[in-house]
């Protein structure tokens, strides 16, 4: 596939509208289950339309558009990402797998060409844990692997459940709970997704396109706490303190000692905390904090190295909570399973690449995506990285859109074979 088989104006004209909407905010915000990533829907759904594919929608208010293959009884293709971003994140994040799905099955219509088996391009729901305390949540329900507790789930803005959230953009969470989906019940032959990459990788070194090798699971508090107690800032001396927040800072720091112990033999992993604060109706200039609140979010590719670091973590807070007469409670515990991508999907699209010479390498997601659910079923999955200049998860995310056809040229030559 050359570089002219592929829509820039298609291309440019989606991600330019996918942005108006927040043009006047700082970043770009299509909250999940909301206004914003409906919008994001609707354009999705649009554009399908005009391309003259099928359309199907699941009961969680998952999008899928189908452009026939030549055999129809065959195990289909899935092309797709999610359209929600975080809190004033980038425009990249997500919908650009979204788009390159569309992009690539457009090349092959215009050039006549007919795909050996179905195409579909799927527009997945609340991939973001931002919003939700889960991840995957829609790609999940669109395979029907969601449990129907997590309906319950609120969310961290509204306070409202996913359920009431997904009646509003016209999911029905009965049906999702009941296990209805329409992706789950066909037969896949893989499923693929590209991403811009979330790191400097690429960047750094000068390459388009970054062939994943496998995304990383994660263990993760999001309402841990840590109670000391309160006190005067100058009446307590040291050895009567139960400071929460030297405590937690201990912990912290011991954590960050065993993850660079990993790292320098070899064992990637990444530690965390995202957010710490001590109660702003308690806390003064004054006083000795005693409780604070923290997350935790801990990755890695390797399970043996997730469940090291946990029991590092239980050993580390027993000890300090000893040490300094204070007390941890790390609440609720969400995680994730590691997703090796599939090697022959994976050797596949190398060779693609080489063939279109298109400069290119292997490395791991440390982030997590939505092929991470396809692979935990066992569906043949592969991710495609594409060069970003500002990192994510932030509203200057960038990405060249010379890049992007690249990555749109090897999907496209990957599913008509």
């Amino acid at each position: 596939m050359t570089p002219d088989a592929i829509d820039l104006t298609l291309i440019e004209t989606l991600f330019s509208r996918l942005a108006e909407p927040d043009s006047d905010q700082v970043g770009i915000t299509r909250d999940a289950y909301g206004p914003g990533e409906q919008r994001a829907h609707e354009l999705f759904l649009e554009t399908a339309r005009e391309l003259g594919l099928e359309i199907e929608r699941d009961a969680a208010g998952n999008h899928f558009a189908i452009c026939p293959g030549g055999d129809r009884a065959l195990p289909a293709w899935v092309i797709g990402s999610h359209l929600d971003s975080v809190p004033q994140g980038g425009n990249y994040d997500g919908a650009a797998g979204v788009i390159a799905g569309l992009a690539a099955v457009a090349a092959l219509r215009s050039r006549g060409i007919t795909p050996v088996r179905d195409i579909i391009v799927a527009a997945f729901r609340a991939e973001e844990s931002t919003w939700f305390p889960a991840s995957y949540l829609g790609s999940r329900s669109a395979l029907g692997r969601l449990d129907s507790e997590e309906l319950a789930l609120l969310r961290a803005d509204s306070g409202r459940t996913l359920a009431d959230h997904m009646r509003d953009c016209g999911g029905d969470p009965e049906a999702v709970a009941a296990g209805d989906n329409w992706l789950g019940r066909r037969t896949l032959h893989g499923m693929l997704e590209l991403h811009i990459e979330q790191g400097p990788t690429l960047e750094t070194e000068a390459t388009a396109l970054g062939i994943v090798t496998g995304i990383a699971g994660s263990f993760r508090y999001r309402q841990a706490r840590c109670f000391g107690e309160w006190g005067h800032s100058g009446a307590v001396a040291k050895p009567y303190r139960h400071d929460a927040l030297m405590a937690f800072s201990e912990v912290a720091m011991a954590l960050e000692a065993r993850w660079e112990a990993l790292e320098q033999a070899g064992r990637r992993a990444t530690v965390t905390v995202g957010q710490i604060a001590t109660p702003p109706e308690q806390h003064a200039f004054s006083k000795i904090p005693g409780e604070v609140g923290f997350c935790l979010d801990v990755r890695s590719e390797e399970p043996a190295t997730l469940k090291e670091l946990e029991e590092a973590l239980f050993e580390i807070t027993d000890r300090v909570a000893k040490k300094r007469g204070v007390r941890f409670d790390l609440g609720p515990r969400s995680a994730s399973t590691p997703a090796p991508m599939d090697p022959t999907l994976t050797a596949r699209c190398q060779a693609i690449a080489s063939e279109l010479k298109i400069a290119h390498r292997r490395l791991p997601s440390g982030a997590g995506h939505d092929a991470a659910t396809f692979a935990n079923a066992g569906i043949p999955t592969q991710m495609l990285f594409v060069r970003n200049q500002h990192g994510s998860h932030n509203p200057f995310e960038a990405m060249r859109i010379e890049d992007f056809v690249e990555g749109v040229r090897v999907l496209a030559a990957l599913i008509q074979e």
